[in-house]
């Protein structure tokens, strides 16, 4: 398996994890939902915690992707809401 491909892969599954963590937030189901959610929320939250200069301070760079793309999942499905 190629970087490029495991790379994919992990985005793929940071994705799928914050979606499902921001359902349980905000609501919503569906794998590929969850996927979409968190990969849209990985960029929006990665953007609005530089924007705000937060940092998260966890340690585990795999567990703040996680958490990041979260945030910005839960920013996003409440921003549709809003315009829906």
């Amino acid at each position: 398996m190629t970087m490029d491909l495991r790379a994919i892969l992990v985005a793929i599954a940071i994705g799928a994890v914050a979606g499902w963590l921001a359902s349980i937030v905000m609501g919503g189901g569906g794998l590929i939902r969850y996927i979409i959610t968190g990969l849209i929320g990985a960029f929006v939250g990665s953007f609005l915690l530089s924007a705000l200069g937060i940092n998260l301070g966890i340690g585990n760079p795999l567990i703040s992707q996680i958490v990041t793309a979260t945030i910005g999942a839960i920013v996003v499905v409440f921003l549709a809401r809003l315009i829906a």
